[in-house]
């Protein structure tokens, strides 16, 4: 294989296939690395997690996603560092890769904030195998209160933002609607599920009618709100809180915060808020040449210069502008800044139950009809026919019978 490349995308996540299969549409030669041989659907972490639907859902491989764009060949390696001033990559097995183009696309990382024994105790969930494990370890945790009819079973969410939440709301579910069936019944009214941030209200980004509704509804299927009160430590046996107070947990869930991982750190690029790159109106990054940093690692601006947040929708029109950007400067033509199309948020509260505001006007929707869009939406995202199928039929099998996909624990799922 040579190992250079017109374009070099490092990241599968939706802004690096996002750009790939622009670039491999106007028959640019692309190289797509990646650790993971296949693309996770991030939105529907939580529920793999929650033994909502499965794996094979929200994941799938890369090859199969690029198998009619014949310009773009996808690497399975783990990426030792990048070096934004040459524009080279180069893998953990000392090979070194160059592009006339550098496009970095590698996502983020847990943001602990510091917090004391947060990185070692609590579960993050920002990937698939974040989310195998948490779903392991929660069946492993129910599997031993069932067997032990005095312990209880407590689980701390941290962050009150949509992943959080979607979480909290499906955990809690999952208490009321499934464990007392698949378990003793005694089981369910050992379970607490608790909800921490140190804003005062969920959903923050959200309106107050839609704040309002998803905390009635998550205190209606039992979530305990800890709302106001930041967590400034995690311990192996709960949480403690900024006013002294303890939570105990046999879980701890970390939904508090993305920043930059290190290869951003260590690619020579200037970092700017949560360690990600500000890049410039056109998605390059600044004082280098041919360098460009789009999805989680970028903090990307609109046409009025506020910061978009972290979202697939951001990621996804990124990749896509980004890699207009670089057929441009391919073909001699000229970049145009970055303009995002606002199509709103959305949230899962529960069954029957979520809040959505559409579009820059904000049109809001709360209760089932919300719930049915947010269905809809995520449905026609999925990438592939079989996974929107298998989603299909998880969420009907779910949703209407209350039988969760199964998870089978195989191996230590301890937090080390």
């Amino acid at each position: 294989m040579d190992d250079t490349y017109q374009v070099i995308i490092v990241g599968a996540g939706f802004a690096g296939v996002a750009a790939a299969k622009e670039l491999g549409r106007k028959g640019v030669r692309v190289l797509l690395i990646d650790s993971n041989n296949y693309h996770q659907f991030q939105p529907l972490l939580y529920q793999v997690a929650t033994s909502q639907i499965g794996v094979s859902a929200i994941a799938r491989p890369l090859r199969s996603v690029f198998r009619r764009h014949k310009t773009v060949r996808v690497l399975t390696a783990e990426v030792a560092s990048v070096n934004a001033a040459e524009r080279t990559v180069t893998t953990a097995d000392d090979r070194t890769l160059r592009a006339d183009v550098l496009v970095l696309a590698v996502g983020a990382v847990p943001n602990f904030f510091n917090t004391p024994g947060a990185e070692e105790h609590a579960y993050p969930l920002y990937s698939v195998t974040d989310a195998t494990k948490l779903g392991s370890g929660l069946t492993r945790l129910l599997d031993h209160a069932d067997r032990n009819p005095d312990d209880a079973v407590d689980v701390v969410v941290v962050g009150g933002g949509p992943t959080g939440v979607e979480t909290a709301g499906a955990m809690a579910e999952n208490v009321k609607y499934v464990v007392g069936k698949y378990f003793s019944p005694d089981l369910a009214s050992r379970c607490r599920v608790h909800l921490v941030d140190l804003v005062p209200t969920v959903l923050s980004m959200f309106s107050t009618k839609s704040q309002k509704y998803a905390a009635q509804h998550l205190a209606k299927v039992g979530v305990q709100l800890h709302m106001g009160q930041g967590v400034t430590e995690v311990r192996a046996d709960g949480v403690t809180l900024a006013d002294g107070s303890r939570i105990p947990a046999q879980i701890v869930v970390w939904a508090g915060g993305l920043k930059a991982g290190g290869l951003i750190a260590n690619s020579g690029l200037l970092q700017g808020k949560g360690g990600r790159i500000d890049v410039l109106p056109d998605l390059t990054a600044p004082d280098t040449t041919g360098v460009y940093v789009i999805g989680d690692a970028a903090n990307i601006t609109d046409s009025t210069g506020a910061k978009l947040p972290q979202l697939g929708s951001v990621a996804q029109q990124a990749g896509k502008w980004a890699a207009r950007n670089i057929h441009a400067d391919l073909t001699g033509g000229t970049r145009k800044p970055f303009e995002y199309l606002d199509k709103g948020y959305m949230a899962m509260v529960g069954r029957g139950a979520a809040v959505a505001e559409i579009g820059r006007k904000r049109v809001q929707l709360q209760g089932p009809l919300a719930f049915l869009s947010w269905l809809l939406v995520h449905l026609a995202l999925l990438s592939g026919t079989q996974q929107k199928v298998r989603a299909l039929f998880s969420w009907l099998n779910g949703y209407v019978l209350h039988s969760p996909a199964q998870v089978v624990v195989s191996g230590p799922t301890d937090k080390e």
